[in-house]
């Protein structure tokens, strides 16, 4: 397991528990206690935990962990959902495209398809996004037209928020809005831990002709801080096949197609 695996697997156990030992952790991960000792240090030195005698304290880690220590997280889950919440977009539509690591497999699946990959009058793909890194998988991989919103870098997420984003976002006209979120339930609706996030995800709910949410079953029946929209607004949920079968009849009763990948 390399440092960053390490890194990953120590944040979720803050996540869990929300204090963890060297020992504990040095045991769980087979690695020396030195290893672990280490490893905290130099996460207590990027403010993502706190330093404790023998261990480590969560830092507010359970709540908005940044991208870049979420992507091991049920990654395989999210492939499936990116390949078919892209299934769903048809070549010369507007797609609307949020940050986050589920949406970053959608924007992957997007890039590798053929028919959305062309400057054929009527074909190619508009995508609409706040998110740095989805714009520049996007812009590296395909030849979709990429329309970036403005405002300010939320470094944990690379997402862009606030008004100056928001300006854009009520110009333009989205076929279908493909929004990853923190959480969602068959009667809170979808949100999101940050406020700024979650009112540029609004935004793009109101300007959009069809929502589809895609979140992995962690995600499902649970609730965030801000509310992105209520569930009646969302069309089609994609999850994954892990998803509780009560759950997900809870979203089907609530009108909300369901797609389990």
């Amino acid at each position: 397991m390399d440092r960053y695996a390490r890194w990953n697997a120590l944040l979720e156990m803050l996540t869990d528990s929300g204090r963890v030992s060297v020992e504990e952790a040095a045991e769980r991960l087979d690695v020396s206690q030195a290893t672990i000792r280490r490893d905290f240090d130099q996460l207590a030195q990027q403010q993502m935990i706190t330093r404790t005698r023998g261990g480590a304290v969560a830092n507010g880690v359970s709540y908005d962990l940044p991208l870049r220590y979420k992507t091991a997280k049920h990654s395989a889950e999210k492939q499936r959902i990116g390949a078919a919440a892209a299934a769903l977009v048809s070549p010369g539509t507007v797609v609307g495209l949020n940050g986050g690591t589920t949406s970053t497999e959608v924007a992957r699946a997007l890039a590798v398809r053929p028919d959305l990959n062309t400057n054929a009058e009527g074909a190619q793909l508009t995508v609409v996004t706040n998110a740095l890194n989805i714009a520049n998988e996007l812009l590296v991989r395909s030849r979709m037209k990429v329309v970036v919103a403005g405002g300010v870098v939320r470094p944990k997420s690379f997402e862009l928020v606030g008004p100056l984003g928001g300006a854009l976002l009520r110009e333009v006209t989205l076929d279908v809005a493909l929004l990853g979120v923190d959480a969602i339930d068959p009667q809170l609706g979808a949100a999101a831990h940050h406020e700024g996030e979650a009112a540029m995800n609004s935004l793009m709910v109101a300007r959009a002709k069809r929502v589809v949410v895609i979140a992995d079953s962690s995600k499902l029946g649970g609730h965030a801080f801000a509310r992105i929209c209520p569930v009646d607004r969302v069309e089609t949920l994609v999850t994954d096949s892990g998803a509780a079968p009560e759950v997900v009849e809870a979203f089907r009763t609530a009108g909300v197609h369901v797609i389990c990948a």
